[in-house]
């Protein structure tokens, strides 16, 4: 039944892994709390990243950016520590 079997392309593969490096990123709660600044550059940046590469939608990369930015503005505001 190999005609059912959908294999991912390399370009969704890798955009896939992307946005698992993202997510691992916003979940690194260590980092979060040790240097919000550094933390909230790091999710800038691998979003920056997959844009560059047309990895996402203009609408997907500033929801990225949004989350990011929530989740700087919550670290910043101690939400790790409540």
């Amino acid at each position: 039944m190999n005609a059912f079997y959908n294999r991912l392309t390399s370009e969704q593969d890798l955009r896939l892994q992307a946005l698992d490096r993202w997510n691992r990123a916003l979940e690194n709660r260590e980092l979060r709390m040790d240097c919000p600044d550094a933390y909230h550059d790091e999710l800038l940046r691998l979003s920056d990243e997959m844009d560059r590469q047309a990895m996402l939608t203009l609408a997907e990369w500033r929801d990225l950016r949004k989350a990011a930015d929530v989740a700087y503005l919550r670290a910043v505001a101690g939400g790790d520590y409540h």
